[in-house]
């Protein structure tokens, strides 16, 4: 296995860290960094505005983003060490279609958040969290961490659709069968992880469901990949 994968055959996450100039950090110190960088952020902030009970949120949220980080990593260094076809490899990683549903999805919370919510609702979350004048740089964090979870979702997204795709379409010898069916069972995982975010929106019907929706969905997706790879 290659320590230094070429760029296209990694997620961008990695990517931009291992292009990052002057830079020499382990996976596992990047991933510290960021849950030190955000954490830190978010009880600083909380202190500041007095904002405990959205800082019970915010750490969640950044567990979660967290944990994704580790699956996600875990996923690539199994997948590019995989006997897997070019193809799969190309669809997985050089497409940066996780990137597109990214930003789908972060769009489309924005404008829940910023909109829908503010005419559905006397009291929008953001002002359930933040009071009814939110500070701005508290905005921005929860900006800046909600994307962080975004992508790491539009990740799992692609994960799934991928690893069904590769399993019916190609035939994989039993290591790489072994392999495969643990990248699947990974995704699932990262799923399962994800309901730490669920206390935190039982006054949200269409972000529980969208949570939900999503981890019901990977779940089962990424589930049969991981099923028919060891049967077929």
């Amino acid at each position: 296995m290659n320590d230094a994968p070429e760029y296209g055959e990694t997620w961008v996450y990695e990517s931009i860290v291992g292009a990052l100039p002057g830079v020499n950090i382990s996976e596992a110190g990047a991933i510290a960094l960021q849950v030190a960088i955000f954490e830190v952020a978010v009880l600083a902030l909380a202190w500041v505005y007095d904002l405990w009970a959205a800082a019970v949120a915010g750490t969640a949220a950044v567990v979660v983003a967290a944990v994704g980080s580790i699956v996600m990593l875990r996923m690539g260094q199994l997948t590019r060490a995989a006997a897997v076809p070019g193809p799969y490899r190309r669809l997985l990683f050089g497409s940066s279609i996780e990137v597109v549903l990214a930003v789908l999805a972060f769009v489309a919370l924005v404008t829940h958040l910023f909109v829908f919510d503010g005419r559905q609702t006397a009291v929008p979350l953001v002002r359930v969290l933040f009071g009814p004048e939110p500070p701005v740089v508290v905005v921005y964090l929860m900006l800046l961490v909600l994307w962080d979870l975004c992508y790491r979702i539009g990740t799992s997204w692609w994960a799934a659709v991928v690893g069904l795709w590769g399993v019916l379409r190609y035939r994989f010898d039993d290591p790489t069968a072994k392999t495969v069916g643990r990248v699947n069972l990974l995704n699932v995982g990262f799923g399962a992880a994800q309901l730490l975010l669920v206390p935190f929106l039982q006054d949200q019907p269409i972000l529980l469901v969208a949570v939900g929706g999503h981890v019901v969905a990977v779940t089962v997706v990424s589930g049969v990949a991981a099923t028919l790879v060891r049967v077929r």
